[in-house]
């Protein structure tokens, strides 16, 4: 799908050559005062009103737009996806409509932002070979890093999609069986190593039959945009848990994501290529033409401080393979079905996306301020931040924030 390429500059008030330019343009659920929620789209730091804009003037787009989730819009397919983002485009850079588009510019400060989309179907992979080694290195110290069937497909687990939470949503600490290596049995409550995963989430916008498989070259039009994700994690009840089935209750307790969702189309301008699948050959059904990685920066931020910036460019399986492992199997997909990346990490100390790998399974604690850290603490707040190349300079993907409270 092609972005349309703005030839003039916005209009709106500091927007221009901002994270939020005209060729970012990210959807929201946004809501203002006792008026509905509907969809917007963030310039700057305002937010464009599409669902007033479409009752005005497009009124055959209100039950797609003047609505309060995405599910709508995304089941109209990625034709109209490109007519809607055009016509946005259009709305903010045309001068002559100032006076009239200005009624629908709300400040970004007025608005609270609500989960996006209702979420029908969760996995998360494992896609980070720097990751995948890292953990594999803390657990099986004296074994392979990496099993035999890492390299041949997207590992991934089906999660929870109703513990899905938009960013800014408190996380409670879980509460679970734990059993440290010392301990001869386990016991029941708060979780004491509690960690996260700087991830990146993609929102699937189309339908597909039970039997029908999705190949890797229709993942633009299957996949609506992206989003950050924290997929937050217990690891002393994970570790106690996954044997032999894999996460549970570890990680089903809350998954937080941006409640901005940001359109493939902005996305182009990031496209890279894998960095491997050059040693082991992928079986035809993954394989791929072309840039299939995105040039995506993540920030991971804890209590103020930067601990860490994982770079998604390292990424070992692209989300294209991920969305065809999916339904290689003939699973069907419904629109608001979410797929996550698993923890981003590169191959340097300051790039992994998880305490439990900066703290080399809490054995290495790393600054925070002036303290060291291993694992969460409650009233710990972490935010993780992504920005990639856009068209017009970089582009910020939103933000995904959340606050350990003690176990409720």
């Amino acid at each position: 799908m092609t972005d349309p390429q703005p030839t003039t500059t916005t209009w709106v008030d500091g927007a221009a050559g901002s994270l939020y330019d005209v060729d970012n343009l990210p959807y929201a659920v946004v809501a203002t005062g006792d008026e509905p929620a509907r969809i917007g789209v963030r310039i700057g730091e305002h937010v464009l009103d599409l669902g007033a804009a479409a009752r005005a003037l497009r009124p055959e787009w209100t039950p797609l737009l003047a609505v309060p989730r995405l599910n709508e819009l995304m089941a109209a397919g990625a034709t109209t996806w490109a007519e809607v983002r055009a016509w946005a485009v259009e709305l903010l850079t045309d001068a002559t409509r100032r006076d009239e588009v200005e009624a629908w510019l709300l400040p970004l400060a007025d608005v609270t932002c609500r989960l996006p989309f209702e979420v029908a179907d969760y996995v998360d992979y494992y896609a980070s070979e720097h990751h995948a080694t890292n953990v594999g290195r803390i657990f099986r110290p004296d074994g392979a890093a990496l099993l035999p069937n890492w390299k041949h497909l997207p590992v991934g687990y089906h999660g929870r999609a109703g513990s899905i939470v938009v960013s800014g949503t408190p996380v409670h600490r879980p509460a679970g069986q734990r059993k440290a290596p010392t301990e001869d049995a386990p016991t029941y409550g708060p979780s004491r190593r509690l960690d996260i995963e700087a991830e990146l989430g993609f929102v699937v916008g189309r339908s597909v039959p039970l039997g029908q498989r999705v190949g890797t070259g229709e993942f633009a039009e299957t996949v609506f945009g992206v989003t950050g994700v924290n997929d937050w994690s217990a690891r002393d009840i994970q570790a106690w848990e996954y044997v032999p089935l894999g996460p549970n209750l570890a990680k089903s307790f809350a998954t937080s994501i941006s409640a901005w969702v940001t359109p493939l189309a902005a996305l182009e301008p990031a496209r890279v290529p894998l960095p491997g699948q050059d040693d082991v050959p992928v079986l035809p059904y993954l394989a791929e033409d072309g840039p299939s990685g995105y040039d995506i920066e993540v920030e991971v931020e804890l209590n103020g401080t930067v601990v860490a910036r994982p770079p998604y460019r390292s990424m070992y399986w692209s989300p294209a393979q991920m969305l065809a492992h999916l339904t290689v199997n003939g699973a069907s997909l419904r629109v608001g079905d979410f797929y996550a990346s698993g923890t981003i990490s590169g191959p340097e100390k300051d790039q992994r996306g998880s305490f439990l790998e900066l703290s080399w399974g809490g054995q290495e604690p790393f600054a925070v301020g002036d303290a060291e850290r291993t694992f969460l603490e409650d009233g710990d707040e972490v935010v993780l931040r992504y920005t990639a190349p856009g068209a017009r300079g970089r582009i910020g993907l939103g933000e995904v924030r959340g606050k350990i409270l003690p176990t409720s």
